[in-house]
């Protein structure tokens, strides 16, 4: 492939270098001189391992030039790549000044560019960046209208400063954002000798997968150094802890719990948080992102509680009791919770919950009825035809498999208001409600 490659910084000349030595012909363009004469001759303007090895050999190969103008460089390439900044703004927004300055630029090349090209950035930008601002710039510079003569996508980078050349020839995945499937075929090409799952999407949910990375990175920072700090308080080494930590790939480190859904509750999270945190108190440490885990968890709750009064029906059904399918655990269950706040807005409910049957329950669950809820246990039915008969609107609250049928057996009328994702969007159009999606 022809590629010119806009933007000579670390991201800029990290890809220059990996797709020049993958045997790419490329042309990196910057307006600053100096880093054009030092990639031209070869030379690394960033401190990387392995990347001035890879300038040098492909400079000597004739495959890398550098140039300051975008145009001569757009005008023998097949692809750009926009790999600018978008650092923040004093009041955290994210200054666009360097990427739609470059995107003015490739399109004033576009405009004498007389066979198809493919603009794809690299840049971080919100969701929404590329149409609402990028495409705009490119198409009034150029005079002509994206997705026909030229193409554009999203193309985000996950480079690790110190580790950025392992990251791109060996990523876990390579993320296309395609405008319209002949870009996202032209980007596809770019990666043919990239050895990874090549994943191509909507080009909002590429500009989102790098901020949903990024956020969770730091999430995951701050909650190690919190868990240090309350280990060292309790005399743990929390080194010792964490490498044990890790070494769960089932829950800790995997993809469980990574999927939008309703609070969480049970009779581990809520309360060993609250022991945490207490501990940490206790010894005087301050838990900031911890401390803020229980707050966010019932602001998600009232969530749930607004969506239904939203409706403006009364009548409820509730398709869930336990804080989990295939479970009769009641102990601080989201939807205990849920149910409660509903009753106390004068809303008519039933609930079904197969798992949770009065006739049925023994010890912890049976005293928890029939002591701290018993006005709830009058609600409960096991038949769910009955419930669903008696519902303007059911929620379903956990991913019990009989419920995945519940939206195509609702009248006309009915809003289901989903908290597990179970799926009916189909059968009810607008009367389908998620929480989180």
């Amino acid at each position: 492939m022809r590629i010119a490659v806009i933007g000579l910084g670390y991201v800029g000349t990290t890809t220059a270098a990996c797709l020049a030595a993958q045997g790419h012909e490329v042309a990196g363009v910057d307006v600053n001189p100096r880093k054009v004469e030092m990639v031209a001759r070869g030379e690394s303007p960033i401190i990387e391992d392995g990347i001035a090895e890879r300038l040098s050999a492909a400079a000597t190969a004739g495959r890398l030039t550098a140039t300051t103008s975008a145009a001569g460089a757009i005008a023998v390439s097949d692809v750009s790549l926009i790999c600018v900044g978008t650092p923040s703004r004093p009041n955290g927004s994210l200054d666009l000044d360097h990427l739609l300055q470059a995107a003015r630029e490739v399109g004033e090349a576009l405009a004498a560019c007389g066979h198809y090209h493919v603009v794809a950035v690299r840049s971080t930008m919100l969701p929404g960046t590329l149409e609402t601002e990028v495409v705009p710039v490119l198409e009034q510079a150029s005079g002509k209208p994206a997705g026909e003569d030229f193409g554009v996508a999203v193309n985000p980078e996950f480079l690790r400063e110190g580790d950025a050349v392992r990251d791109f020839t060996d990523p876990p995945f390579t993320l296309i954002g395609e405008g319209d499937p002949r870009a996202g075929e032209t980007v596809a090409a770019v990666y043919e000798g990239i050895g990874a799952p090549l994943v191509r999407t909507g080009v909002r949910v590429a500009e989102a997968v790098k901020y949903a990375s990024n956020i969770f990175h730091a999430l995951k920072i701050s909650f190690a150094n919190e868990m240090g700090v309350l280990l060292q308080s309790l005399g743990v080494d929390p080194h010792a802890v964490l490498d044990v930590f890790k070494m769960d790939t089932r829950l800790n480190i995997s993809d469980a719990y990574l999927r939008p859904g309703f609070a969480f509750g049970g009779s581990c999270l809520p309360k060993d948080l609250r022991a945490a945190l207490h501990a940490a108190r206790r010894n005087d440490v301050d838990l900031p992102v911890l401390g803020a885990i229980l707050p966010g968890n019932d602001a998600h709750l009232q969530r749930g509680v607004g969506m239904v009064v939203a409706t403006g029906k009364k009548k409820v059904g509730v398709l869930g009791f336990s804080f989990k399918a295939g479970t009769d655990d009641l102990r601080e269950s989201p939807l205990v919770a849920l149910v409660e706040a509903l009753l106390g807005k004068g809303f008519d409910l039933k609930i079904y919950d197969r798992h949770v049957s009065l006739a049925r329950l023994v010890g912890a669950n049976k005293e928890y009825i029939e002591h701290a809820v018993p006005h709830i246990a009058s609600l409960m039915s096991d038949d769910l035809d009955e419930v669903l008969d008696h519902a303007e609107v059911v929620v379903i609250g956990n991913a019990d498999p009989d419920f995945a049928a519940v939206p195509a057996r609702l009248g006309a009328g009915v809003v289901v208001i989903d908290l597990v994702r179970i799926g009916g969007a189909e059968a009810l159009g607008d009367r389908y409600r998620g929480i989180a999606w």
